[in-house]
């Protein structure tokens, strides 16, 4: 029988010891953050222009008071979003985790950072800016919930890694993106929904509300996928159980106590 040590090295790293991943898989893995970024595009493009406005130049975007009085929320808000949207979307492909693990590692700790700068920075702008004109208070509850939402599952997240627990990490830092990208999500869900039901503060709070709920919905699909819960029960996660404190012993305990 493998030694549990021998099985954990094997099983983890740049995967040797792993099956091989399916062309499939393969060539998923390179379209999705492709497609996190082209997401991310859209708050992208339009924090930078209001940033732009802000520091004086052009105005593209229609004027908004509340940013001219205080930028320095939006400006955090903005500068964190921009690197998290993007840094992040690459955390998603499984061919760099293998390839380039310290780099997946030292980008996850700059994400930890920026992520919680666009959580508390989007409370901060939801509790002390006025309300914009035609939102309500269900935007308002909605706003703070994903604010929260997202910082926790940060929090979440990182102590999940800190304990070894790779699946765990993975699904909460996951939630955290999609929450992150609900303003990419909302242009869809917003223009939509106005040419069908028409615009109102009840209404239009629901279809930007609709941008998280959908982001969320799609990250709890790419957490219990079939595939992942293959990868879940397949010999990584021996390995990765083998090598948490603790293991072999309860190992040695199970088979005494086992007739």
């Amino acid at each position: 029988m493998t030694p549990p040590t021998v099985a954990a090295r094997r099983g983890s790293g740049s995967g040797t010891g792993t099956a091989p991943v399916p062309a499939r898989r393969r060539r998923a893995g390179r379209w999705l953050p492709a497609g996190l970024v082209a997401l991310a595009a859209i708050p992208v493009v339009a924090g930078t222009a209001r940033l732009v406005e802000i520091s004086g130049g052009p105005q593209i975007l229609a004027t908004d008071p509340r940013f001219a009085a205080s930028p320095i929320p939006l400006v955090v808000h903005v500068v964190a979003a921009v690197g998290y949207a993007l840094l992040g979307a690459f955390q998603f492909s499984a061919g760099i985790r293998r390839r380039r693990p310290g780099w997946h590692r030292r980008a996850g700790r700059a994400l930890v950072a920026l992520g919680l700068a666009v959580a508390f920075s989007g409370l901060w702008m939801t509790l002390l800016y006025p309300r914009k004109e035609g939102t309500g208070d269900l935007l308002y509850a909605f706003r703070l919930l994903a604010g929260s939402g997202m910082g926790a599952s940060i929090v979440l997240g990182l102590a999940a890694i800190r304990r070894r627990d790779v699946v765990t990490h993975r699904a909460w830092m996951a939630r955290a993106y999609a929450l992150a990208l609900g303003a990419g999500t909302q242009a869809f869900t917003v223009g939509f929904g106005e040419a069908l039901v028409g615009s109102g503060v009840v209404r239009t709070d629901l279809m930007l509300g609709a941008g998280w709920v959908v982001n969320l919905a799609v990250a709890e699909w790419f957490i219990r996928r079939p595939s992942a819960r293959r990868a879940r029960s397949g010999p990584g996660a021996s390995a990765q159980a083998a090598a948490r404190p603790g293991w072999t012993s309860k190992v040695r305990a199970r088979r005494v106590i086992s007739p």
